[in-house]
C-alpha cells in the first residue's frame, strides 16, 4: 500500500504547478562621492586608492545595482598639491579603484562641479568611467539595467542653489520618453542649498513634478546635509543622502551620510532599509547603523 501511495504521489506532483519564488533585486543609493582634495592626497599618501571605501565597500556591493553621485572631474592633470583647499574638483584616474571594488555601477554627473575641468575634462571623465565598466548619467542620457527581467532606469540633473528650480521643456521629455521604456525610473537631482536639513518648498514642488512625470524613486543631492524623506503618491523621494565619501570635516552633519538599499519584487519596493555612515577620519566613511 506504501508504494502504491508513492506512486499516486509522484504521478499528482510531476503535473502539479511549480512555484517559483518571487525575484528580488536590491538597489542601493548614496550620497556625494567627492574622491578629490584631501581625499585624494589622504588616499595616496597611503598608496591606497581604495581608501576611502574600504569600511563601506562590502556593503555597496551586496546590491543588484549601486548608485551615487559623483562630485568631481576625474582628469590625469589633476595636480594632488594644487587641489587641497580649491574648490575646483578633482581626482586622478587611479582614485576610481574605490568605486570599482565597492561595486558602484552607476553615478550621476549632473551636479556643479563635475565641470570644474571644462568639456575637455568632463570628456575625460566619461572616458574613464567607461573604461572600469561604470555606467554615468546626467548627460541627458538614460541608463537602462536590466536585472531579473526588470528594467531600472538612471536619470540625473542638475538645480543646485535654485530655491524654485524649474524643468526645462527637454528634461520633462526627457523623465517623461524614459518612463515608458522601463518598469522603474530612478532620477537624481542635485538640488537645495548647501548646509540645511530639510528641503526648501520649490524644492518639494519639483519633486512632485518629477513623480507626477513618472518618476519612481527620486534621490537628491547637494546640501551635504541628510535631509527628509517623503511618500508622494506611493513614491519615495530622500531630498538629500548627504556625503557617503567627501572631506568636509569641520562639522558633524557634513561627516554623516544615508545609504538607502530598496529591495523590488518586479517593479514593486517590499523593502527599505536606512543606513548611516559617518566619516571619523578624513574621507573614509563607516557604517554606524544598520
Amino acid at each position: 500500500m506504501g508504494k502504491i501511495l508513492a506512486l499516486i504521489f509522484s504521478f499528482f506532483s510531476i503535473f502539479s504547478p511549480v512555484t517559483e519564488e518571487p525575484k528580488l533585486t536590491t538597489l542601493i543609493l548614496g550620497g556625494d562621492v567627492m574622491l578629490g582634495r584631501t581625499v585624494m592626497t589622504t588616499a595616496l599618501d597611503k598608496n591606497d586608492p581604495i581608501y576611502p571605501f574600504r569600511k563601506i565597500s562590502d556593503y555597496l556591493g551586496s546590491a543588484d545595482i549601486t548608485f551615487v553621485n559623483l562630485e568631481n572631474a576625474v582628469t590625469k592633470d589633476c595636480k594632488p598639491d594644487a587641489t587641497r583647499s580649491s574648490m575646483v574638483f578633482c581626482a586622478k584616474p587611479e582614485m576610481l579603484e574605490g568605486p570599482v571594488y565597492s561595486g558602484v555601477d552607476i553615478v550621476n554627473l549632473a551636479n556643479n562641479h563635475t565641470l570644474n575641468y571644462g568639456k575637455a575634462g568632463f570628456i575625460e571623465t566619461k572616458q574613464f568611467l567607461e573604461n572600469k565598466n561604470i555606467d554615468f548619467t546626467g548627460d541627458s542620457n538614460l541608463i537602462i539595467k536590466d536585472v531579473n527581467g526588470t528594467k531600472f532606469g538612471f536619470l540625473g540633473f542638475e538645480k543646485s542653489q535654485q530655491a524654485n528650480p524649474k524643468l526645462s521643456a527637454a528634461e520633462i521629455n526627457l523623465i517623461s520618453q524614459s518612463d515608458a521604456k522601463v518598469d522603474v525610473l530612478v532620477v537624481a537631482m542635485h538640488w537645495g542649498v548647501e548646509y540645511q536639513d530639510t528641503a526648501l518648498p520649490g524644492v518639494t514642488t519639483q519633486a512632485h513634478e518629477i513623480v507626477n512625470l513618472g518618476a519612481d524613486v527620486v534621490v537628491g543631492h547637494h546640501p551635504h546635509w541628510v535631509q527628509n524623506t517623503e511618500y508622494y503618491n506611493g513614491v519615495p523621494i530622500y531630498y538629500s543622502l548627504g556625503n557617503l565619501v567627501f572631506d568636509q570635516m569641520w562639522s558633524e552633519k557634513t561627516k554623516e551620510g544615508l545609504l538607502v538599499k530598496l529591495t523590488f519584487e518586479n517593479r514593486k519596493i517590499v523593502k527599505e532599509e536606512l543606513v548611516t555612515t559617518y566619516m571619523g577620519v578624513w574621507g573614509q566613511p563607516k557604517i554606524i547603523h544598520q
